[in-house]
């Protein structure tokens, strides 16, 4: 059977394209599992830390008895803590089994459990197993989170706590090594159960090692599954610039990098626009599976838009972010930080915090403005008006760069030439990406240059059909600065090889002078439209 990208469950390397991550699992082995680590492998929704624990479990069988279970769809197990410990003596009864441990092991194992005592019963087993069994034994559990917000498996995580200790000072033997894997840090697990109190924690599990080990797919590993691909169907793709694409795009976030794939496979080749898979894996190719993703609707995007509903302050904080520039300083003991960091949405750039990729940043965008636009009763002539002149702005399936921000300009100047200076300082950028989406939807992608945004400046990259145009946002500073940043404009097109740049800026000035006119600087054309 052909491999192929898989975005749901498990990827075995044997049935899917998947990136090479022997040297993670190789590190993770060196670096814990010899030296005995009780760890916590937390990451973001679908970041792969399932694939991780199956590919953990491959090569560790070899050298050790691997119990692999999932608290996900247990609720049953957390009734009290002699249900709890009865359904974990069958579940690991299973495992053992697989593994042909000894009969009389497993016999021992599968005693009644007491009804007065069950987890001293439970303590006592496992030093049993692990006293008897031929090989060391390592504890795996996956989706600790499901069941987390439960006092029966915080006592759980204290009963391994003890034993760990207890072996440390040899007077107890117990596992080799446990591994937790979730999205929520075991330290936050109160945040699951009251998010509104940020700053509650339980530390249960403090004799957990740090685990820092980076999951996400550089370059590098996205051009070695491209390569697979590639071996399989000759397209001739340019697999290093794919790959660069691929990751400035996700940042190496494992779902959204195979999920692009996919598209370009499954959604792309094939189509009117692709009709094979030479046309398909190349930049137009890519462009549209990003409008594909953007578009769809998937356990990724539903969990994030549950979770900025959950966590309102942060929502309301990276709209500070992308709209109007706001910069927040790093900082990792921040509740709220943290939480958007362990969601996979925030991320450290340069001490600053940033969204963690263009996709959430895309989709976060989009999202934002839809909610504007439904529950905005002073922007109708706004819609309307980038809405209603399609054919004006696209010509031969061309769009017509000019006449948007022409038309902006004038939409602009009617519409809000009287309204709260305050007003439009603050919503000026959203306003033009307001305007400006429903003209390319369907047809193109926006994304900002997160490199340049803060408070004064945000550049928005549009991509249409192959054509690519910079928009440069500025509020008004003065003429000199102004200068400045027609200056860092043709830098940029310089950059993206282009010959025209558009530069939009918003004037507060009581004498402002508003309009449009068109400057040549060092043989770049510069369209300058000043509301």
């Amino acid at each position: 059977m052909p491999k192929r990208f898989n975005v749901t469950g498990v990827c075995i390397p044997e049935l899917h394209y998947m990136v090479n991550t022997k040297n993670q699992i190789d590190q993770i082995i060196a670096d814990y599992i010899r030296k005995g680590s009780y760890f916590t492998i937390n990451r973001a929704r679908q970041f792969g830390k399932t694939t991780t624990l199956y590919l953990l479990e491959r090569q560790l069988r070899e050298q050790y008895t691997v119990i692999r279970l999932s608290f996900e769809a247990a609720d049953e197990l957390f009734q009290s803590l002699y249900t709890f410990t009865k359904g974990l003596i069958r579940s690991i009864s299973r495992e053992l089994k697989m593994q042909e441990t000894e009969n009389s092991l497993i016999r021992q194992w599968e005693q009644p459990v007491s009804h007065d005592l069950p987890f001293s019963d439970l303590s006592d087993r496992i030093t049993d197993l692990c006293s008897g069994n031929d090989k060391k034994i390592i504890l795996m559990i996956d989706e600790v989170d499901k069941s987390a917000d439960n006092q029966i498996f915080l006592s759980f995580l204290g009963l391994l706590r003890n034993k760990y200790l207890g072996q440390q000072q040899q007077r107890d033997l117990t596992f080799q090594s446990v591994i937790l894997a979730g999205v929520y840090d075991i330290k936050n697990l109160k945040l699951k159960l009251h998010p509104e109190e940020e700053t509650k924690y339980n530390s249960p599990w403090n004799i957990a090692a740090d685990f820092h080990l980076d999951l996400s797919f550089q370059p590098e590993d996205i051009a070695g599954m491209l390569a697979d691909y590639e071996a399989d169907y000759h397209t001739g793709m340019d697999i290093p610039a794919l790959s660069r694409w691929i990751y400035e795009y996700t940042d190496g976030y494992p779902y959204m990098v195979s999920r692009i794939c996919m598209l370009i496979e499954e959604r792309a080749a094939g189509s009117k626009d692709f009709p094979t898979r030479k046309d398909a894996w190349t930049k137009s190719g890519f462009l549209y599976a990003i409008r594909l993703f953007l578009q769809d609707t998937n356990t990724l995007f539903d969990d994030m838009v549950k979770t900025l509903k959950q966590y309102p302050l942060l929502k309301e904080r990276i709209e500070d972010i992308l709209f109007c520039g706001t910069r927040y300083t790093f900082e990792s003991n921040s509740p709220l930080i943290n939480i958007g960091v362990m969601f996979g949405f925030l991320k450290n750039r340069e001490n600053m915090v940033a969204v963690a990729n263009r996709i959430y940043e895309t989709k976060m965008y989009n999202l934002f403005l839809s909610e504007r636009e439904l529950h905005s009763a002073h922007l109708p002539e706004l819609r309307d008006n980038g809405t209603s002149h399609g054919t004006t702005f696209i010509l031969h399936g061309m769009l017509q760069m000019n006449i948007v921000m022409e038309k902006f300009y004038e939409y602009y100047e009617e519409i809000f030439k009287n309204a709260n200076e305050k007003f439009l300082e603050n919503e000026g950028r959203r306003l033009f990406l307001m305007y400006l989406r429903p003209i390319i939807n369907g047809a193109g992608n926006y994304y900002i240059e997160a490199q340049t945004r803060d408070q004064t400046r945000t550049d928005v990259i549009i991509d249409y059909r192959g054509q690519r145009f910079i928009v440069e946002m500025k509020l008004w500073h003065g003429k000199s600065y102004h200068e400045r940043g027609q200056r860092q404009l043709l830098s940029y097109l310089d950059d993206y090889r282009l010959d025209m740049g558009y530069l939009l800026s918003f004037n507060f000035n009581k004498n402002k002078q508003t309009g449009i006119h068109e400057i040549v600087l060092d043989g770049k054309k510069i369209l300058e439209v000043v509301v």
